[in-house]
């Protein structure tokens, strides 16, 4: 089944095409991966799917449903999560108390600001788990402040999930990681099961190989070549982008 499909996406900001007719589709389960230098627009195709951005022209349809004009809390209500590039924490709270906010965000009772979030059982059961499958329980009780930058990603992440999404869309998710931490993150990535489907903008490419079921590249706002793993990792073009040496493609 086709959870997202994007048809002709294009953005233009003033006389600029960040974004220039960019059609995909992600079947369930798929890991579609985009890539591309600074500059590609892969950040504005990104908030567009997200709803933060209005696209100039196209169309977005997730399960069928057009939400092209959707806004970004909607998008979330449907099954669609998000992290960010640059952590979104609130620094000051525990990692506790981020998971329970955005675990309530999802739940009919976020409305219900009067009644503590620690007395509501099935809330904190949600928080709890979540924490755990991220192996962050242990820092539940900690500012996130005080947490490392690695953990910081692992919680962000896990937040992306409170929402139960069919489609999650990580931005460099493995930005400022070290190795190690980068190559649990694969793992963890790998096995968010079958029934998530992922779009992904990473720069790491033991990570994008590590993750990936099809790839995108985007150059100049739009996608120059398109394949499996295996196809992208051979590719003259990409590795003509990669190393500095561009082709003309327009």
């Amino acid at each position: 089944m086709e959870v997202m499909k994007a048809q002709g996406l294009t953005k233009t900001f003033g006389g600029v095409h960040a974004v220039s007719n960019v059609s995909f589709g992600v079947e369930t389960g798929e890991h579609l991966v985009i890539l591309g230098p600074n500059g590609a627009g892969k950040t504005t195709l990104f908030n567009m799917l997200n709803g933060q951005v209005k696209s100039t022209s196209g169309h977005i349809f997730f399960q069928g449903e057009d939400i092209t004009n959707l806004p970004a809390h909607r998008r979330i209500h449907l099954g669609i999560g998000r992290s960010f590039q640059i952590t979104s924490l609130f620094n000051g709270l525990k990692v506790m108390d981020n998971m329970l906010l955005a675990v309530q965000g999802t739940k009919a009772e976020r409305y219900q600001i009067v009644r503590p979030l620690k007395r509501n059982k099935q809330l904190m059961n949600k928080a709890g788990e979540l924490l755990d499958s991220f192996d962050l329980w242990d820092l539940k009780d900690e500012l996130v402040s005080c947490i490392s930058y690695g953990a910081q990603r692992k919680l962000e992440i896990a937040l992306s999930m409170a929402s139960d999404p069919k489609l999650l869309l990580l931005d460099e998710p493995s930005s400022g990681l070290t190795a190690a931490e980068s190559a649990e993150l694969c793992t963890r990535v790998s096995n968010l099961g079958k029934d998530i489907s992922l779009i992904c903008i990473a720069h790491d490419m033991d990570l994008v190989f590590g993750i990936a079921t099809y790839i995108l590249l985007l150059h100049y706002g739009e996608v120059i070549i398109e394949g499996s793993p295996e196809e992208i990792k051979g590719s003259p073009i990409v590795k003509e982008i990669y190393m500095g040496r561009e082709q003309k493609t327009r």
